[in-house]
């Protein structure tokens, strides 16, 4: 089946076509990406009306090189899916509303995707891989690690209690003076860095649950930046290798946590999967595979543009539901507040441990 994917929850504007076999397989046929970050870059961080106004100027555009690029008519396509949530209502607006337009004149089904869920299929496009699997979820605005246990049965396993990962990022970068977007300038700067000179912490090192929490470490950065100001170029890199360090070692730890909740709940996981714009942090990716082999698994990483947003992840997002005839009706809304756990899944699909409660003790 051949699918076109619509991805509009943030800000990039993206859109794809994305072909999947009876036998389950994935082939990306166009992945067409616009970034808006020059259009943000002057506040510091994405402005939501500045983010709607570029989807709607680009979107169309986007979706005719999309169909182009693929060879594909939309008479060909089996189905239309948009990023329905979580994401920035305006720009979920833009998206859903192309995609019922164009499902609605050439009759074909919808698919309301899951954002989250769309990262967390990416693993079985590029890898072809199998259930269950072990997720490390990772962006601006989601910090998790989710069982994947089927299409449409997921179960957190933790999850930050605070702020996301690449939300500390930024911030980070905004309280040291460095360019917007916070991450890859942190990471540039650690570079130079010395991750031992400033004693960050390490916050819920050692918990049993395998919950996140951000907002005490970007405290901590923050005083020791006060303490030393005005800062110099080589205490902005020390800070931000200390600070980048200090997150390494927590992702290390928790990961450790949760893949240890997935053995005990569902057996042995077939890879530990990596998704998100953090994903694509070099400091991370490399302890990854030690996490991987520390819980007697395997480290599925698709490429950073993959594991970004991009509209190829929707568009198998939706030929996934689609394959189980999961599809959505013209008058469903967007969600800007969606958890990955409240996705519908196949009615003849148990899930293997319906009594799981990730919530600590």
């Amino acid at each position: 089946m051949i699918v076109l994917g619509l991805e509009t929850t943030c800000d990039e504007t993206a859109a794809a076509v994305v072909e999947r076999d009876d036998d389950g397989r994935g082939r990306i046929l166009s992945n067409v990406v616009f970034s808006q970050i020059d259009e943000h870059a002057a506040f510091g961080g994405v402005v939501p009306e500045i983010a709607a106004r570029a989807h709607v100027e680009i979107l169309d555009g986007l979706i005719a090189q999309a169909m182009q690029e693929a060879g594909k008519s939309f008479a060909s396509l089996d189905g239309v899916a948009a990023a329905a949530g979580p994401g920035l209502i305006g720009g979920l607006i833009v998206g859903l509303t192309t995609a019922k337009a164009i499902a609605l004149v050439h009759e074909k089904p919808l698919i309301a995707v899951n954002h989250l869920e769309a990262h967390a299929l990416t693993a079985r496009l590029t890898n072809d891989l199998p259930f269950p699997y072990c997720l490390f979820l990772a962006s601006g605005g989601h910090t998790q690690i989710v069982a994947i246990l089927g299409v449409g049965d997921y179960v957190r396993l933790g999850t930050t209690l605070d702020d996301a990962i690449g939300e500390a990022f930024d911030k980070t970068a905004k309280i040291l003076g460095l360019a917007y977007p916070g991450g890859p300038a942190v990471e540039r700067a650690a570079r130079d860095g010395d991750p031992a000179r400033f004693a960050l912490p390490r916050p819920m090192v050692g918990r049993p649950d395998a919950n996140f929490s951000l907002s005490g470490l970007k405290t901590a950065l923050r005083l020791e930046a006060e303490k030393c100001a005005p800062l110099s170029d080589q205490d902005v890199s020390d800070l931000c290798a200390s600070f980048q360090q200090a997150v390494a070692d927590m992702v290390k730890d928790r990961l450790r946590a949760g893949l240890k909740l997935f053995r005990e709940k569902f057996g042995p996981p077939m890879a530990l999967v990596a998704a998100g714009g953090v994903a694509s942090n070099q400091a991370i990716r490399k302890l990854l595979n030690a996490c991987a082999l520390d819980g007697g698994t395997v480290l599925v990483l698709p490429r950073p543009d993959l594991c970004t947003d991009n509209g190829a992840m929707i568009a198998w997002a939706g030929a996934e539901r689609l394959a189980y005839g999961l599809t959505d009706t013209l008058d469903t809304a967007p969600k800007p507040r969606w958890p990955l756990d409240q996705v519908s899944k196949p009615a003849d699909e148990p899930r293997l441990d319906p009594t799981f409660d990730p919530t600590p003790a």
